[in-house]
């Protein structure tokens, strides 16, 4: 099973591919997606990886803060979506 995790703090140029690519350096990678504005289509700063269960908090933990293109990251377990 995976758990999604919260990414923040992106760099506005971010691709879902290197957000990926950087954190299967620290564990598996299900998955990674960066969230966009709907009219502009251009990056929010932030966005979701999918992890296996098992390296989410480990993943968390030592990825919180650590430097990415210049900017410290903000990462935790994401919430539920609510309607």
């Amino acid at each position: 099973m995976a758990t999604t995790l919260y990414v923040g703090n992106l760099p506005w140029n971010t691709t879902a591919e290197e957000l990926g690519q950087f954190f299967s350096e620290y564990g598996q990678v299900e998955s990674s997606r960066i969230i966009t504005d709907r009219e502009t289509g251009r990056s929010r700063g932030f966005g979701f990886i999918e992890v296996e269960d098992m390296d989410a908090a480990r993943m968390a933990e030592e990825l919180n803060g650590k430097d990415f293109g210049g900017r410290p990251l903000t990462v935790n377990e994401a919430k539920p979506k609510q309607m």
